[in-house]
């Protein structure tokens, strides 16, 4: 599985200095010696400096991290005592991902620095997909524990634009907030990662954080170290858990100064800069973010099953069994009990070990384990919804619990996010869920930084502005290009609700299934099968019932996972158009903006000389069904081209198969 060859080599460096004790800078290329990262290299010695090339040319000018501590002062003289340098050349398989066979390729150097009295390692890596770096603590001056805080100011040489999220402050959902394209001197406080940054014609980059498992989070600023300049912090801590009821927005300050406390050693997160000549290369190469994490933990990793899910609305017997009926006909492999099954998820005395029903929601009956006995006898698992303030205070009552029940998984919901014991409390929770053989959703603002390759039963997440926010295919476009970069994204598709009709067409919403990777890919959002109860006293809005339209065999079709992933086509807000292999078959999406477009679709990442079957589904008001979606039947080969008139806010798919 790993063709793992490390050629190591180990340079010590007693008096690495020039005239007034300036060291000496450390240049870093990645494999294709495209990208470069210099450290040390500011005339200012006691700085701890980088900057950053694409192809010889400067895209961050020197740039300075800056390191605070109450128990050792950073700020002195910076030496050099010691470099390691290596190369990994290195692939690792995944049955998670959006490749199953993922390169893992890089360059490190690791600096051993002494700063007056103090120590700190730099480690940085160059990959053909970017820049990473990180640094280290030792032991040292018999401390054992320390607190912390970090700025990193990005300098540039341009007012660049970029893609942000909102203006974070109290009530107010960033990771699930509606991005904006502005200048670098607009960016405001609390934008999230990956933020993508638009250097020129020929590049973009995206500023994002791996391996965030016991740190606090960092977010994006204006900066004020130079003209155009973006300052990344780090959250405060949150003392008041108070969120908003509806939104579970975070309605309280947090605590400005040192945010993090660890003990000696420790490693930060991982600082990343992701390159490529355009949106579709940094989607393509987002498994950057995956290989800074570690290897899974998971030794038998064979229960963990992606998937499809329905989500039961009715909150009854009935209802569960029609719902486990309907995904077992529709190769679908899960249903969900959203909130309400265990009582009001708001209130602190709701007891999730209890199914007992939140009465706005539901009337009943729920037998629990007779849905999870009847799911069992016709393949399909159960995901429990539970809020973070039954998580927080009952998680290890839960985990066994749920484990005799019979249950497959866990949507978290509302879970706070930002500070070093959030943090810290979500990435302990999923690692003990591991233990107990359930699977994990994490819903509302967490995004994630590769922890599902440790922890691969972390299947999912939300941190998206999706379909429950009913977004336009404009903004979706976004999301594509800028939250994707990040990993999988619970956007909950929706497909009959009269939502649809705002956010684009139904030939769009099938083309999220490829569009936007998630290995858990919720179905029919606001839907409930045929053969559901008529249940009026639920609070899920416009619920409807789901029919049979031919095209519903695209859903029954498409996989949650890929073996490869190709960006065809991409101008963020404008188009999108994605290439996912599973196996022999292809299935392509296609997603549309405000103008309409004609798309000429050229089929070269097919086989040579191999004839397919392609099956196309676009929009069509002229088809007498409910949703109006055409399907046409062709062949096709690798030289084939297909042209497309795509109308405004719609979309397309097409599944190929080997004839």
């Amino acid at each position: 599985m790993n063709n793992l060859s490390i050629k190591y080599v180990i340079v010590l460096i007693f008096l690495l200095l020039f005239n007034c004790n300036k060291p000496k800078f450390i240049e870093l290329r990645s494999p294709d010696e495209t990208k470069k990262i210099t450290f040390l290299e500011n005339k200012k010695n006691n700085e701890l400096s980088f900057s950053i090339k694409y192809e010889n040319k400067e895209v961050v000018l020197p740039s300075v991290l800056e390191l605070v501590s109450e128990e050792i002062d950073f700020s002195g003289e910076v030496s050099v005592l010691n470099i390691e340098e290596s190369t990994v050349e290195n692939e690792w398989n995944s049955n998670f991902s959006e490749l199953s066979i993922i390169p893992d390729n890089y360059n490190q150097v690791k600096i051993y620095l002494k700063l007056g009295d103090s120590y700190l390692n730099i480690i940085g890596r160059a990959y053909n997909e970017g820049i990473a770096f990180a640094y280290e603590i030792p032991n040292q001056q018999n401390i054992t524990e320390i607190s912390l805080g970090e700025k990193i100011h990005y300098n540039f040489n341009e007012n660049h634009q970029l893609w942000s999220t909102p203006k974070r402050g109290p009530g107010v959902l960033t990771a699930q907030g509606e991005y904006k394209r502005i200048p670098l001197t607009e960016l405001e406080v609390g934008s999230e990662r990956p933020l993508v940054i638009e250097i020129n014609d020929s590049l973009m980059i995206a500023l994002a954080e791996a391996k965030l498992v016991d740190y606090a989070r960092l977010s994006f600023d204006k900066g004020t170290s130079s003209k155009y300049s973006i300052l990344s912090t780090l959250d405060g801590k949150m003392n008041d858990q108070k969120q908003d009821t509806i939104t579970g927005a975070i309605l309280a300050e947090r605590e400005t100064g040192l945010n993090i406390y660890k003990k000696l050693p420790f490693q930060s997160p991982w600082r990343v800069v992701m390159m490529g000549e355009n949106e579709g290369e940094l989607l393509e190469n987002n498994y950057i973010i995956q290989n800074l994490n570690d290897p899974s933990k998971i030794a038998d990793e064979s229960w963990i099953k992606p998937g499809k899910v329905l989500r039961e609305t009715t909150l009854t017997t009935q209802g569960a069994f029609a719902a486990i009926d309907f995904v077992a006909s529709h190769n679908m492999q899960y249903i969900m009990f959203d909130a309400g099954w265990y009582g009001d998820e708001m209130k602190n005395s709701s007891d999730a070990t209890t199914v007992t029903l939140d009465l706005k929601r539901s009337k009943g009956p729920l037998d629990m384990k007779a849905v999870t006995t009847y799911g069992k006898e016709n393949g399909i698992g159960l995901i429990l919804y539970v809020n973070r303030r039954s998580l927080e205070k009952q998680l290890d009552e839960l985990l066994p619990l749920f484990k005799e029940w019979g249950v497959a998984g866990i949507k978290f919901g509302f879970v706070r996010v930002g500070d070093q014991d959030a943090t810290t409390w979500m990435h302990e929770a999923i690692k003990k869920a591991a233990k107990y053989g359930l699977i994990v959703d994490v819903h509302d603002e967490y995004r994630p930084t590769g922890f599902s390759r440790t922890y691969p039963n972390l299947l999912t997440q939300e941190g998206i502005r999706g379909d429950e926010e009913t977004v336009p295919n404009e903004h979706t476009l976004i999301s594509m290009f800028t939250r994707n970069l990040a990993g999988a994204s619970d956007n909950t598709v929706c497909y009959y609700s009269s939502r649809v009709d705002k956010m684009g067409s139904r030939a769009s919403q099938l083309a999220k299934t490829v569009c936007i990777f998630s290995p858990l890919q919720f179905l029919y959002w606001y839907d409930k099968p045929a053969a559901s109860p008529e249940k009026l006293d639920g609070l899920w809005g416009d619920t409807r019932h789901i029919g049979n339209e031919p095209e519903l065999e695209f859903f029954n079709a498409v996989p949650t996972t890929w073996d490869q992933t190709k960006v065809l086509e991409v101008e963020i807000t404008k188009i999108g158009i994605i290439a996912r292999r599973k196996g022999n078959d292809w299935f392509v999406g296609g997603i549309n903006g405000n103008t309409e477009r004609k798309v000429a679709l050229d089929f070269s990442f097919l086989t040579d000389h191999q004839t397919y079957k392609a099956k196309v589904y676009t929009d069509d008001e002229t088809v007498k069904t409910r949703t109006h979606v055409k399907i046409e039947e062709i062949e096709i080969n690798n030289t084939s081209k297909l042209n497309l008139t795509i109308k405004k806010n719609n979309g397309f798919v097409i599944h190929i198969v080997k004839i």
